[in-house]
């Protein structure tokens, strides 16, 4: 499997990662929804299907903070409809709720920053790039 050893080409490196922020151990997620699903995606196991392996990178600014989380599962992702109740509560993200999601096969890439992150279309466009 293409990322069964770990997500370095999907994560952003140092020299992608921009001037004003840094990275920090912290978990920045926005909701406390994504930070569950993150921390205990077992809990969710049943509905999802299983966690093969998952990664996070927190990072702040003064502006801006936030968590971009990677999941590999062991099948293919295919409750989208799921993971949009559980993030947003709805079909959409909000204000309060401004998780984004990528699924590719059997990958699952969360951005929990706020709506208008220029981190999170950095990350954004790279993972496009790398999963076409």
């Amino acid at each position: 499997n293409l990322f069964s050893q770990n997500f370095d080409n999907l994560k952003l490196t140092e020299k992608e990662i921009p001037v004003d922020y840094k990275l920090t151990e912290e978990s920045k997620c926005i909701s406390i929804q994504a930070c569950i699903f993150y921390k205990n995606p077992e809990m969710y196991s049943a509905i999802i299907g299983r966690v093969k392996s998952k990664e996070i990178q927190n990072f702040e600014n003064k502006k801006d903070s936030g968590s971009i989380m990677y999941f590999e599962f062991e099948k293919d992702f295919e409750m989208k409809g799921f993971l949009e109740g559980l993030l947003w509560g709805g079909k959409k993200a909000n204000k309060e709720h401004p998780e984004e999601f990528f699924v590719w096969k059997n990958i699952l890439i969360i951005w929990s920053f706020s709506q208008d992150s220029n981190l999170k279309k950095i990350s954004k466009e790279k993972i496009e790039l790398e999963l076409k």
